[in-house]
């Protein structure tokens, strides 16, 4: 019974999750999250971007994802790809720069991302005002608030690609 409930959730969620991308594909423009379009998940599930994260997760805590350069080198040879991939390498280091507000990793990270260097200070200051606010305890998290920052407040600093 209580497999039943358990397999009867995780259904759920995947069509759940099934139909937020399908809705979500109809915009043009999609940001890459390399934990959802790269890797082994990304090859099982194609255009379930939600799924493709749980299974990259569930096999290796996305690690593949992050670092697979083989199973998906058009979509994962990008700028937000590579920066991904430093995160998930480099974690505990970057959360201690970030903290302290300045740091080679976050130098290394942010010209990875492809940002001028005059906007580093204004950047790593965005990141940690929303670290401030919400809580970032894996490498994905850190990814998503400095692709935040970059698409919302930095789009001119940062390449696109």
């Amino acid at each position: 019974m209580k497999t039943a409930i358990i397999t009867s959730l995780i259904v759920g969620a995947l069509t759940l999750a099934t139909m937020n991308s399908a809705a979500a594909e109809t915009v043009n423009t999609k940001k890459l999250n390399p934990w959802q379009d790269c890797g082994i998940g990304a090859m099982v599930f194609p255009s379930h971007g939600i799924a493709a994260a749980i299974s990259n997760i569930i096999w290796d805590l996305g690690t593949t994802a992050v670092s697979s350069n083989i199973s998906s080198q058009n979509s994962c040879a990008s700028n937000q790809a590579k920066t991904a991939m430093f995160i998930q390498a480099t974690l505990p280091v970057l959360e201690q720069e970030v903290a302290i507000g300045e740091g080679e990793y976050l130098t290394a990270m942010l010209e990875l991302r492809g940002c001028e260097a005059t906007s580093h200070n204004a950047i790593i200051n965005a990141v940690r005002n929303d670290i401030a606010q919400k809580s970032t305890d894996n490498a994905e998290a850190l990814y998503n608030v400095v692709e935040d920052q970059v698409a919302t407040n930095f789009v001119g600093s940062c390449t696109s690609a």
